[in-house]
């Protein structure tokens, strides 16, 4: 399977509760949330859903388990991501969490990139990642990442958990496909292709 990640972000990198609720994650006093609700037009709207509907598999952390398991896995879903979500195999790395409530979930324990691996050796299409920042960046670090998609978000919030902290490991990406809506929200489509090159003196 291709390993592949989708994220909303501002134009300042910030990804922290984009969601529809303005309290969906308050953590480090972040009082801007649901910066992303309503934003994008519906060619956006179905670029995103036929990402989910593609999915082989889905890859989590733990925090943003928990916020879809709380939503999409809650209720008897009939938009399509959330069929989607529901029946396709769910996987979280976590070492916390003990009793994922979603069904056809399995918890990743043990050498995490091993675990991972196994999972992109199998056949089908692709193994998403959606959200899960600490999740991507570490994924990113240890190059299991194919492909990754930034749907960019044309607000600056000033605050909030970053997707790229201010001090990193260097990546250099191809650009793969780019797209902008009638609303000005962005989607980016990279594949990482290892370290950059730096001008010499």
């Amino acid at each position: 399977m291709k390993l592949t990640t989708m994220t909303q972000v501002t134009i300042d990198g910030v990804m922290q509760g984009n969601g529809g609720a303005s309290d969906e994650d308050r953590r480090n006093g972040f009082e801007r949330g649901g910066w992303a609700r309503g934003k994008g037009d519906d060619e956006t709207r179905t670029f995103i859903t036929q990402t989910y509907q593609r999915a082989e598999a889905f890859l989590f952390g733990r925090r943003t388990y928990e916020l879809f398991a709380g939503s999409w896995g809650s209720i008897d879903q009939t938009h399509p991501i959330g069929v989607a979500l529901n029946e396709a195999p769910k996987y979280v790395a976590s070492t916390t969490l003990t009793a994922p409530r979603w069904e056809n979930t399995t918890l990743l324990r043990g050498d995490l990139a091993t675990a991972i691996s196994e999972l992109k050796a199998k056949p089908g299409g692709e193994l998403q990642v959606h959200g899960s920042g600490a999740l991507t960046r570490w994924l990113l670090e240890n190059d299991l990442v194919d492909e990754m998609t930034l749907i960019v978000i044309p607000v600056i919030l000033g605050q909030g958990a970053r997707l790229f902290p201010e001090t990193g490991p260097d990546l250099a990406l191809d650009l793969v496909e780019s797209r902008v809506d009638s609303k000005g929200v962005t989607i980016q489509v990279y594949r990482p292709v290892g370290r950059p090159r730096y001008a010499r003196a």
